[in-house]
């Protein structure tokens, strides 16, 4: 039986997460000069405006405004139907201006904050309504989600206009701690690890993450690290989300290894869990 206080709780926590997410992203935007806003980064085909646009596209839908609609061709960077659709908002934003997309942020984001702090969701197993792109999220999915689309496109543009910073942020924790989660899925199916397999990951800022594969083949979480462990993966934030966001390559000498060295270049390889 769940806790409906604690789950509302939970769900309050998301919303403040995201919020401050949304915030340190639009003071950033704020920062940049008009020229570096065609700067690429590293997702294929999108440059800073882009990622801005994509975010300004799905907090105005999450607001409440209507679906768009658009042609958006057969880019090359752009694979299955989340892709097409995230380009919608990159097309229809493609003649508006940095300060436009920064106060539609702004303003989506705050009537979104307002509406969930004065009716605020009580299921986390409930639908939300509405939500974008048809997508059948539940409460939970949807809150837990939001902060770590943000964030992560916070980074991508600090790497890609050179202005490190933001990895303290209650929402760099969630993102890196959330993806983290993920890691037994990686070790047991995409990797390939024989079942009593264990595998821990030591992520700087955050408890040790324990996984062991058990004989369905399936990556367990562990309360806490076994005395034998076959493979240690030692890495900071930034390395790891770079790695499990499935961007670029880690700074040299952010993330070491121990252990089975064959099966830690098959995780490391795998890692990526979101694009």
């Amino acid at each position: 039986m769940t806790d409906p206080v604690n789950d509302v709780e939970l769900l309050r926590a998301y919303v403040d997460v995201w919020w401050q997410a949304i915030n340190d992203f639009t003071d950033l935007l704020e920062e940049l000069p008009a020229e570096e806003w065609s700067t690429p980064t590293d997702l294929p085909g999108w440059d800073v405006k882009a990622v801005a646009s994509h975010v300004a596209h799905l907090e105005s839908i999450l607001a409440g405004a209507p679906e768009e609609t658009a042609e958006v061709g057969e880019p090359a960077h752009v694979t299955g139907f989340m892709g097409l659709y995230t380009e919608i908002g990159v097309v229809t934003r493609r003649d508006a201006s940095p300060d436009a997309i920064i106060n539609e942020i702004r303003s989506a984001a705050t009537a979104r904050h307002t509406a969930l702090l004065a009716d605020p969701p009580a299921d986390p197993g409930g639908k939300p309504e509405p939500i974008f792109g048809g997508v059948g999220w539940d409460w939970r999915t949807l809150l837990r989600n939001r902060p770590l689309d943000v964030w992560m496109h916070e980074q991508d543009i600090r790497r890609a206009v050179d202005r490190p910073g933001g990895m303290d942020s209650p929402a760099a924790r969630h993102t890196a701690e959330y993806l983290a989660e993920s890691l037994g899925f990686v070790v047991a199916k995409r990797a390939g690890a024989e079942p009593g397999t264990t595998v821990v990951l030591e992520l700087e800022g955050s408890d040790p993450f324990a996984f062991a594969v058990n004989d369905a083949r399936r990556g367990e979480r562990l309360a806490s690290a076994p005395s034998s462990v076959d493979v240690t993966l030692r890495m900071d934030r930034e390395a790891f989300i770079r790695l499990a966001g499935g961007r670029c390559e880690p700074e040299p000498g952010t993330y070491a290894v121990t252990g089975d060295d064959d099966l830690a270049g098959r995780i490391i390889g795998a890692m990526a869990t979101t694009p």
